[in-house]
């Protein structure tokens, strides 16, 4: 939208009140008549083009088994990290929510040739009559600030040595930012990115996004910077796919690591104030603020490039984040870490000149209490463990819940036999409609909630079968590996 009158004939300018006695007068530009104002050209530029967004992949009519990610489900929202090519981050990959606005408007041309140009040369004489203003009085007040006589006033400190009282963002900032690192992961072909992680032990262990550094897992490049400059070469230790988690570890750690305190993202409230930190678009040490806009959000991401998919039960924020913010932390108000920032919902048109889908205000974070536990088992093991139920249910968008399949994947029974569905008493065609309290309307749905539990722990399960609810109570079971 213009905010010029276009057509409209702009009055002359006030003349520029005489310099004062001992100001320089100032030159008038040479091969111009006295008076007049330099010619000016229109300084914008093209308006800048919005987001872009790639589908996502198609949907997927097999019955995969929910103790493995099948193929995301379509409208999947994008990983929220890497920068550069390959995994694509936050905003790659994901369904669109809908194109950017509609027709675009031309404006009418100048009339009698006073539009545009007259208003800017306008401008231009009543900026140079305050810049000669400005510059006089300021050469007066400088003399008198020498004679002992000075109006101004100073600040009794910079803004360098104003403390910040904890719980301020800048005071969180300050205490985490030592502890984060930006990633560079390129496969042995040169393909790869850029992300972000967060120092997890003393020993040299870095959490990050399982498509951060996907790339660099067999034989690539790994390094990680921290904001004082200062790089390492790193390795991945292990990495989990379907819960989009993984670490790696620095070598030749240095001695002073200071990891980051975790939170309990169980206790977290809508609402609550969040600090996420990453490097969105290649800018590390970037940091944002916002809420956490709702909990439990049942989110299917993956990188657009047909890879299998990755389920989470995500905390919901509106901090903005970007590509190359995936792996970061998200911290709560005092700095401990709630979340691991991994994707976002996106429009469907690109900008910032990379082709990368960017920041409308819905980002999705892993929690930190299950991103605790799969970071610890793969530090432990190398591998990650995934909960499950035994039994394949169908990725069709519905609300109406996961419905048990009728057939398992290539050719396997849907309920296996003995586990811990099949204990349970589920059966082919049932729909589960809740897990424990957690409503479920979907099969991606179910696998989020079920990977928020360990292997082992009981839950309830309510499910329909011929119009009935019924309930059973199932203990987990467990699957190793994402292979």
């Amino acid at each position: 939208m213009s905010t010029e009158n276009e057509g409209t004939a702009v009055p002359p300018a006030p003349s520029a009140p005489p310099p004062p006695a001992d100001a320089p007068a100032a030159s008038a530009p040479q091969g111009a008549p006295p008076g007049s104002a330099p010619a000016a050209n229109d300084p914008y530029g093209p308006p800048a083009a919005q987001a872009h967004h790639d589908a996502g992949p198609g949907e997927s009519t097999s019955a995969p088994d929910p103790s493995w990610p099948p193929p995301p489900p379509p409208s999947t929202p994008a990983y929220g990290g890497d920068g550069g090519a390959g995994h694509g981050a936050a905003g790659q990959g994901g369904g669109g929510w809908g194109a950017g606005w509609g027709t675009t408007h031309q404006q009418p041309a100048p009339k009698n040739g006073r539009g545009r140009g007259g208003l800017v040369a306008a401008v231009l004489v009543a900026a140079l009559v305050a810049g000669g203003l400005g510059g006089g009085l300021g050469y007066t007040l400088a003399r008198e600030n020498d004679s002992g006589s000075s109006t101004t006033v100073s600040a009794g400190t910079t803004g360098g040595n104003v403390k910040r009282d904890p719980g301020t963002v800048a005071a969180v900032a300050a205490a985490a930012l030592p502890s984060t690192v930006t990633i560079e992961a390129a496969s042995s072909s040169g393909e790869g990115g850029t992300g972000t992680g967060f120092v997890f032990d003393k020993q040299g262990h870095i959490v990050t996004n399982n498509h951060v550094v996907a790339d660099a897992v067999d034989g690539g490049n790994l390094s990680a910077t921290f904001p004082d400059g200062k790089k390492y070469e790193a390795e991945v230790v292990g990495n989990a796919q379907g819960y989009d988690v993984a670490v790696i570890k620095l070598k030749n750690a240095p001695s002073d690591l200071k990891p980051l305190p975790l939170g309990n993202s169980d206790d977290v409230a809508v609402g609550d104030s969040t600090i996420a930190i990453g490097a969105p678009f290649g800018l590390s040490n970037t940091v944002t603020t916002g809420i956490i806009s709702a909990k439990n959000r049942p989110v299917a991401s993956s990188d657009g490039s047909g890879s299998k998919a990755s389920y989470m039960s995500a905390l919901q924020t509106d901090a903005s984040i970007n590509p190359g913010n995936s792996g970061g932390p998200l911290l709560d108000a005092q700095g401990n870490v709630i979340g691991i920032n991994s994707a976002i919902q996106s429009t469907s048109n690109g900008g910032f000149g990379t082709g990368q889908a960017g920041s409308i205000g819905l980002g999705f974070a892993i929690p930190i209490n299950q991103a605790k536990y799969v970071a610890q088992e793969l530090i432990r093991t190398g591998k990650p463990v995934y909960a499950k139920i035994g039994a394949s249910v169908s990725l069709e968008d519905t609300t109406g819940g996961a419905k048990i399949t009728e057939q398992g994947v290539g050719g396997a029974e849907p309920v296996d036999p003995g586990g811990p569905a099949d204990k349970a008493g589920l059966k082919p065609g049932d729909v589960i409609t809740k897990l424990d309290d957690r409503v479920i309307d979907s099969g991606p749905t179910l696998i989020g909630e079920i990977w928020t539990h360990k292997p082992g722990d009981e839950v309830t399960i309510t499910y329909e079968r011929g119009g009935k609810e019924h309930t059973t109570e199932l203990t987990l079971g467990s699957r190793v590996g994402d292979s």
